[in-house]
């Protein structure tokens, strides 16, 4: 069975568990609220169909973008769904306007993450921490697909 495996999957594989465990073990390191957000973050950027300077790209602007949108209403608006809603309409307008294309879907994630999970510190700590998360796992994975690439992927 093993035989006959192409050696480019399991490569990229491979590669991907690499920058998954390094990006958690940095994360953990560091003492980050909510380390897992950086191994997701380095596995969505390997594991993308996009290029990944692209993808890192978006995410890392997106991501800033979700944050500050998202801690502004958090902090000057009772939570609500006409918040929520507002937010992930400002996060595209936003988007748009600053033409971020791509970056838009994790402006909303992040928007999201900010306002829909209770926390009990101030939603500034909560932007930071998922933007410093996320950013790590980003720099993670753009270090290991550079250091390490691989064919382009398919799909």
């Amino acid at each position: 069975m093993f035989s006959r495996l192409n050696r480019e999957p399991v490569l990229d594989w491979i590669r991907t568990a690499v920058a998954a465990v390094v990006a958690m073990l940095l994360a953990r390191l560091l003492h980050m609220a909510e380390f897992y957000w950086a191994p997701i973050s380095a596995i969505v950027i390997v594991q993308s169909t996009i290029p990944h300077r692209t993808l890192g790209w978006q995410r890392f602007v997106g991501t800033a973008l979700g944050a500050v949108v998202g801690i502004v209403l958090a902090t000057f608006l009772h939570s609500s769904t006409w918040v929520y809603g507002l937010g992930i309409l400002a996060c595209g307008m936003l988007a748009w306007v600053l033409r971020l294309g791509g970056a838009y879907r994790f402006a909303a994630i992040t928007l999201s993450i900010i306002l829909l999970v209770p926390r009990a510190q101030a939603p500034w700590i909560t932007g930071w921490h998922r933007f410093l998360e996320v950013s790590l796992g980003i720099f993670v994975a753009l270090v290991v697909t550079t250091v390490w690439p691989l064919a382009k992927k398919t799909g």
